[in-house]
């Protein structure tokens, strides 16, 4: 493919990055017609559903980790938000996070990483289940028996049948 200077391009200084152009090929299309065939083929739409349905149930966990589950634990801790403690390594004292943020102190804000740890064991937790009830549902029954070893030959045989096809043994029935 021949290589044409872009004006545009040469004007703020990025000639040597080629021309958008040279992208689409000859006829105009063959890179986006590529794209267009790998998004739509194969599994690109579905994983995309999972990201959004992902983040949506991140979200729905994080809300349940600090409004529903985390301020039981706090006031059996004595203390009403977990995720308000922190240590404050700056050496001056603040009676809360907020104002310790807002003056620049160094801290460890283990009540936000207890949250957060448990907001991932509860979406671990869920992902285990999902995946196990993938797998239950994926496991195949076992195809019933059909067939036995013939006791002189030991040639497969049909379950039911009385004389061995192989050695025309005779066979007790099944």
């Amino acid at each position: 493919m021949a290589t044409t200077k872009d004006p545009i391009l040469e004007s703020v200084g990025m000639a040597h990055l080629g021309s958008p152009k040279a992208l689409l090929g000859k006829r105009g299309g063959s890179v986006l017609q590529e794209f267009r065939e790998f998004a739509v083929h194969g599994n690109m739409i579905d994983m995309a559903v999972g990201i959004i349905i992902g983040a949506a149930f991140g979200r729905v966990v994080s809300s349940f980790v600090s409004d529903i589950l985390m301020p039981p634990v706090g006031l059996l801790r004595g203390h009403s938000d977990l995720s308000a403690k922190f240590i404050n390594l700056s050496g001056h004292a603040y009676a809360t996070l907020a104002e310790a943020k807002a003056a620049g102190a160094a801290t460890i804000n283990y009540g936000a990483f207890l949250n957060a740890t448990f907001d991932f064991l509860i979406v671990a937790f869920a992902v285990f289940m999902l995946i196990r009830q993938v797998n239950r549902l994926k496991r195949e029954e076992t195809p019933p028996v059909t067939t036995k070893d013939c006791p002189f030959c030991l040639s497969t045989i049909a379950l039911k049948a009385t004389r061995c096809p192989h050695c025309t043994s005779e066979l007790k029935a099944a």
